[in-house]
């Protein structure tokens, strides 16, 4: 009888604990009326990357007080050659006066603004993905038409490249090019040249979930390919907004000159 009634109690706890879990099922991400995901929205990554794509300590950054955190390179590995390992660690002893970001507020390029600690708007069309992040008022434009290339051979480099995407099934795949030598992965000092390649791969988990991966490629600088990857958060809060913030950093007080949105 004991036996019995032990087996019973496990049934209703494992009866009761399915319920919750079917119950607390995160919901679906939404669709467009083309049917491809929706991703509209605010988003924001939640980890320390934006320092250090690769696992760190909290001496990184000194002034800016960061903790520790775990990189987000898959096998925690950048595969740079031998002159350019050296170049990044003359940039990591420069960090505090010349990362781009940090310390010039310069735009942060891709994949580095999918992953600063501020959020973004992603607004979406049948032709184009808009992105509009607040860290230095940064947008870009990826178009879905399939235009060609060609149009901006010639042109200069830009901070936030040139994306042209298209979907695989329900990920949204960009590609993006002409990305400007002046940006860093992050203020570690993790750098590329001009002649940059990355692939973007935003995957939806469920309606407040996006899966994102980028694959980086830079013959100047790595022997091979390789792939950062992390999860992006939509933001729930009520009325979420993008703030217009004109990053100005102050070198000599070590501050942000406006450190409060407008």
């Amino acid at each position: 009888m004991k036996r019995v009634t032990l087996l019973a109690t496990a049934a209703i706890a494992l009866s009761s604990a399915l319920a919750l879990a079917q119950g607390a099922r995160p919901a679906a991400m939404p669709r467009t009326p083309e049917g491809k995901p929706d991703l509209s929205g605010m988003w924001q990554s939640l980890n320390t990357a934006a320092w250090d794509i690769q696992n760190h300590n909290s001496d990184l950054a000194g002034y800016l007080g960061v903790p520790p955190g775990k990189g987000i390179v898959e096998g925690n590995e950048i595969p740079y050659k031998p002159d350019a390992l050296a170049q990044k660690k003359k940039n990591y002893e420069k960090r505090d006066t010349e990362d781009p970001a940090f310390a010039k507020c310069y735009l942060p390029g891709i994949p580095r603004a999918n992953y600063m600690p501020y959020p973004f708007e992603i607004v979406q069309n049948p032709n184009q993905v808009g992105f509009r992040y607040e860290f230095a008022r940064a947008v870009r434009v990826v178009d879905l038409t399939g235009h060609s290339r060609e149009w901006l051979e010639g042109w200069p480099d830009f901070y936030m490249g040139d994306s042209r995407g298209k979907w695989e099934g329900d990920t949204l795949v960009v590609d993006v090019r002409k990305l400007s030598e002046r940006t860093w992965f992050d203020h570690a000092g993790n750098w590329h040249t001009e002649n940059m390649h990355v692939v973007e791969r935003y995957t939806p988990i469920d309606r407040d979930h996006i899966q994102y991966e980028a694959t980086v490629e830079d013959p100047d600088v790595f022997t091979r390919p390789w792939k950062i990857g992390f999860p992006l958060y939509r933001v729930i809060d009520k009325q979420p907004e993008v703030f217009e913030w004109d990053c100005r950093f102050d070198q000599d007080t070590r501050k942000y000159k406006e450190a409060v949105p407008k």
